[in-house]
């Protein structure tokens, strides 16, 4: 049945949430759950379905739980993970659907992200199934989601993510940042497990080599820079155009912005005050942003913070170079402090147009930055993941090879 179809769903009239892709599964015994908000475009969103597909390929049972349906990645989910749609507006709504599925499959483990999805499964077990074995995925700096979160509500729900934390089984830190950060945020938190993302896999490597129609990719005399994230605030976009409309002073150039996002609209106005809109191309959400990164000059994060951004390590397994902003915390974990990218201050948009303009002229061998990526591979990651899994779920079994 469709997503936002009528018919059985996750509502209080109903024992169990609605199985968005017939509820296929072949392998038997009891699931992993993995649980997000939504399936729209975004980086975590992303891992999420790659462990899903990592597991199911080793022949586990799996289902993927979100708290309302649609989204971008709606048509990427597995045919042998079910998904499953709580069917609520919001995270904050879900609980009783999320408590009614965790009482009815009994799964061996669930796993969630991001911080929705994680208070959401704390209160799950803190307060109505305390046997549940959960795991929750800090994607993000700790300080930062702690406090620069803006609004009442995000505020709130980093509030509660910090008195929740100590009841779950583990924590996985998607860097060691983000893990150093965690122990000294919440000292009282569950065990803490540094476990990268199953960034680089076979399949990125194939869709880097499809092909790209855009005028830009036929003219050698301006060379392309892209960005690819959520158009928001942590991904602090007016730095980098800032730093691109300096770069445009000093030579052809051009820039693609990859994503989506509240900020859009702000960001466009931005381009046309600075001169630099004919050289500036919003795309907006792309399925395969890999093909772009290979056929790019320069790759370029701008955040003010995050955990291990996926896309400076997509961007290298393509073979581009980078510049990253020295957020806290996975930038200078991935470029080891320089050595694979050049990093600049926060929010310093001189330093980051300086930057670009030197890789432009000097920018590190392909094959360094594909072999570096190679460290964040999907086997490297799911050997980790599965051992953290097999501890919490306290399972007496082997997985099976990848099929």
């Amino acid at each position: 049945m469709p997503d936002g179809a009528g018919g059985t769903s996750g509502g209080p009239s109903n024992p169990a949430p609605a199985a968005a892709n017939g509820g296929k599964r072949t392998p038997p015994g009891r699931p992993v759950a993995l649980f997000v908000p939504s399936l729209d475009g975004g980086g975590a969103e992303r891992v999420m379905l790659e462990l899903a597909r990592q597991l199911a390929r080793r022949r586990f049972a799996v289902d993927f739980l979100v708290t309302r349906g649609g989204g971008a990645f709606r048509g990427s989910v597995p045919e042998n993970v079910r998904l499953l749609n709580l069917n609520s507006w919001k995270a904050a709504t879900s609980l009783p659907g999320l408590v009614r599925y965790v009482r009815r499959a009994r799964p061996a483990a669930l796993l969630s992200t991001l911080e929705a999805s994680n208070v959401t499964a704390l209160l799950a077990k803190r307060f109505f199934v305390p046997a549940l074995r959960l795991i929750v995925r800090q994607q993000i700096d700790c300080t930062a989601q702690f406090y620069r979160a803006r609004g009442f509500r995000l505020r709130m729900a980093a509030v509660a993510m910090k008195r929740l934390l100590p009841v779950a089984d583990a924590v996985i830190a998607v860097s060691s940042g983000v893990a150093e950060d965690l122990r000294r945020t919440v000292p009282r938190a569950g065990p803490v497990w540094p476990i990268p993302n199953p960034v680089v896999t076979p399949e990125l490597l194939e869709k880097a080599r499809s092909p790209v129609d855009h005028p830009w990719f036929g003219d050698p005399r301006a060379p392309v820079v892209l960005t690819a994230g959520r158009l928001a605030a942590q991904k602090d976009q007016p730095t980098l155009l800032r730093a691109f409309a300096a770069v445009r002073k000093a030579r052809p150039a051009r820039l693609m912005v990859l994503g989506d996002g509240p900020d859009r609209g702000r960001l466009a106005a931005l381009a046309r005050e600075l001169g630099i809109q004919d050289d500036v191309d919003f795309r907006g959400f792309q399925p395969n942003p890999f093909a772009w990164m290979a056929r790019v000059r320069l790759f370029v994060l701008s955040s003010i913070y995050e955990g291990l951004p996926a896309a400076l390590i997509e961007a290298m397994a393509c073979g581009t170079p980078v510049v990253s902003t020295d957020c806290p915390s996975g930038p200078r974990e991935i470029l080891e402090g320089g050595r694979w990218g050049r990093l600049t201050p926060v929010g310093d948009w001189r330093a980051l147009a300086r930057a670009m303009q030197d890789t432009l002229d000097e920018p590190i061998a392909p094959a360094r930055l594909i072999a570096r990526a190679g460290h964040y591979s999907a086997a490297a990651s799911m050997a980790r993941h599965l051992e953290l899994l097999h501890r919490v779920a306290r399972w007496n079994m082997t997985p099976a090879e990848p099929s």
